[in-house]
This record gives C-alpha cells, sequence and structure tokens, in this order.
C-alpha cells in the first residue's frame, strides 16, 4: 500500500480509501470487510449520514480496535449543505454519536451540486464547520460534489476547503481543470466511485476487455488514476471483502503508465474514432444549455460508450437516472429534444444532435432508476 499527503489536511491517506456506500448487506459483513481494508494497510475511510446505518456501523467497528490501530486511520464523514444552520449543527452533532467520537477527522459537505449549494456551504454551513473546528469536534473540512465544472472551480477557488471529492476517470475526464486547480490550492484530491461509476468496470464488455489488454478494465482505469501524483486517494466501494482484491492487488503500483497501458489507452481512443466516426461527441459542452434542460453531451457520452465499447449496460443503468436523481445526476433524457435545433450551430464536430439523442434514447432507455443508497 502507497500513501501520499491529502493536501493542505497534511495527513497521509492510504492510496485507496474503504467507501461504505455498498457495504450495508449486514454488519457482520461490513465488520468483515472493514477489518480486512485496515489489515491491508487502507487508513481512510469514508462515510455519510445519507449512507443508511453506516456511520452506526462504522462507529462499533472502530470500537473493535486498538488505541494505536484507531490512531492511524482517517475518517470522513459527509453532510449535505443546507441553508438550515441549526439543523445541520443537529446532524453534525448526530454523526459525532453515531461514530462514537469526541473528533471528526474530515467533513465534508456531501454534494456540493449547484450554485445554491456552494451559497448554502459558504454561508450558513463552514461558519458552523469553523466553530466546530475551534472546540475540536472536526479538523478538516472539504466537500464532494456531482456538479458541472464551473460549480466545481468556484468551490475550489473560494479556498474554503482543504480537499475534495469527484468524480473523474478514465472514460470521463470532464473534470481534469477541477484536479489541476486544487493541486495548485493544495487540496487534497479524493476521486469518487472509479469502479461503479467509471463505467461499471467490474462488468466489463468483451470489447472493452480485448481493447485494454493486457490490463483488465478496472485495473487500466486504477493505473490511470494513480499515475497522477496530484491524485492522493481512490474511493473502493466493497459490497464484501472479496471485493477488495483486484484494488489491493495495484496498491502499491503508483508509478507512471508503462508503454502496454499507454498503449492500449491510445488503443481506446482509437477504437471510439473508428467505431462513432463523425458522430462521436467529442465532450466540449458547447451544445450546453439546452432549452429543453436535456444533459446532450453526458447522453452522447453514455451514447459513445455504448457503440465505442459495448458498455450497454452501463449506458442503460446511468440514462435510467435522468429525471430521477435530481441534482445529483441533472437533466432529461434524449427523447424530451423538440428539433430546436439551437444546440446545432455550437456543436464544432457539426454532430446532428437531436437524431443522436434520439438514437440515444432508443439504444439506453430502461428501467428507471435511483441513486443507489436510496
Amino acid at each position: 500500500m502507497r500513501y501520499r499527503r491529502y493536501g493542505r489536511t497534511d495527513l497521509n491517506l492510504s492510496v485507496f480509501s474503504l467507501g461504505t456506500m455498498r457495504a450495508l448487506t449486514d454488519e457482520e459483513t461490513f465488520r468483515q470487510t472493514f477489518q480486512r481494508a485496515i489489515a491491508s494497510g487502507i487508513n481512510h475511510i469514508e462515510t455519510a449520514n445519507g449512507y443508511g446505518a453506516s456511520e452506526d456501523y462504522l462507529g462499533r467497528a472502530l470500537q473493535t480496535v486498538d488505541s494505536d490501530v484507531r490512531a492511524r486511520l482517517t475518517v470522513t464523514t459527509k453532510i449535505p449543505p443546507t441553508p438550515d444552520a441549526a439543523a445541520f449543527e443537529r446532524q453534525l452533532t448526530r454523526s459525532l454519536q453515531r461514530l462514537q467520537t469526541d473528533t471528526i477527522d474530515c467533513v465534508a459537505l456531501h454534494g456540493i451540486n449547484t450554485w445554491e449549494h456552494l451559497h448554502w456551504a459558504l454561508a450558513y454551513n463552514l461558519p458552523r464547520l469553523a466553530a466546530a473546528r475551534a472546540d475540536g469536534r472536526v479538523r478538516h473540512v472539504g466537500f464532494s460534489t456531482h456538479a458541472p465544472l464551473d460549480v466545481v472551480l468556484a468551490a475550489i477557488a473560494s479556498d474554503a476547503f482543504a480537499f475534495v471529492e469527484l468524480h473523474y476517470y478514465l472514460l470521463f475526464q470532464r473534470q481534469a481543470e477541477a484536479i489541476a486547480r486544487a493541486w495548485e490550492r493544495d487540496l487534497g484530491i479524493f476521486i469518487i466511485s472509479p469502479a461503479d461509476k467509471g463505467g461499471q468496470l467490474f462488468f466489463p464488455s468483451e470489447a472493452l476487455r480485448a481493447v485494454c489488454a493486457p490490463s483488465a478494465p478496472l485495473t487500466l482505469n486504477y493505473r490511470f488514476l494513480l499515475s497522477d501524483p496530484r491524485i492522493t486517494t481512490l474511493s473502493c466501494g466493497p459490497a464484501t471483502p472479496v471485493e477488495l482484491d483486484l484494488p489491493l492487488l495495484v496498491a502499491d503500483a503508483d508509478g507512471p503508465l508503462d508503454h502496454a497501458e499507454q498503449t492500449a489507452i491510445a488503443r481506446l481512443d482509437a477504437q471510439l474514432d473508428a467505431k462513432l466516426g463523425s458522430d462521436r461527441c467529442r465532450q466540449c459542452y458547447q451544445c450546453l444549455p439546452c432549452p429543453e434542460s436535456i444533459h446532450i453531451p453526458e447522453v452522447l457520452r453514455l451514447r459513445n460508450l455504448a457503440v465505442g465499447c459495448d458498455l450497454q449496460a452501463f449506458g442503460t443503468y446511468r440514462y435510467g437516472m435522468f429525471e430521477r436523481a435530481g441534482h445529483w445526476f441533472p437533466g432529461r433524457r434524449g427523447d424530451r429534444c423538440t428539433d430546436c435545433g439551437d444546440c446545432l450551430p455550437r456543436c464544432p464536430e457539426r454532430l446532428d444532435i437531436p437524431a443522436l439523442l434520439r438514437d440515444a434514447h432508443n439504444r439506453l432507455s430502461g428501467p428507471r432508476r435511483r441513486r443507489l443508497w436510496e
């Protein structure tokens, strides 16, 4: 296991963190997963007050380790931003009680996903967290985000946070500028859900397996992220202890990408070009805003992956969340297009966006979904 400095917190975290969103089948499985993780050198555990019984389970699990081990662990919990400062204070108190601790190492404002959330965080929640830091209940404050890039950049530029948790993967690099700005301002950088949101890479298609060979797709994604020294830690969210096997295989492989890995990544890009041809969306986002609030780039990214990498199941899984997950996954489905043509002159690739949106809907529409922990 390798360890890296978590930005201005000066904490040294393992390059893999134990995320607890999925480890909620039962408390005994949670305890076994927790024990295997810390025995393997993972020293950062992340939970949230919205993850069911996760804080309770973690609080009890922490009581089972001796004081020396506990002193080496860093615990992060997440609390959503709210304009109700008193409610936020009550939730912080509840998290302390559930975790059975007087001090939480890191508190992240959970889901600064809109401009309104950022305003709530700065105006109402950060003063409470400043008081909690002053009296010793909280050590470090950061934020998690599923927001558009401009909101993430503004949150980073506020200099109000010591770390950021965000989405950034081999198959989704929209937040590259946020990574650069966070690094410049010495924020710890925590990558959320590289296995699941990164493409459900624990269930890769045969086409993706072939193009990523000799690496497994998930391994290549982990290596893409670990090779970037700006990134502190990656979340692995195992539901059972055995799901730690793959991340632990590369937990000490944090050097530069080797020739075979670089070749596989170049081959992946070439395959997307070959399969999609002139229909490939390059994710410039110039088509937004859409008058019908369709998240055109994300709909077309999911189509890119379905057509180019045969990630049909992943595309259907994510597409089914449109109009069901609120600010966590904003935007409307492709079939909401009215052929207004507003996006067409703004697309540098001259894509027939309305036709591609309909095609994406036909390919990807399936069961409607909510977020996993709901």
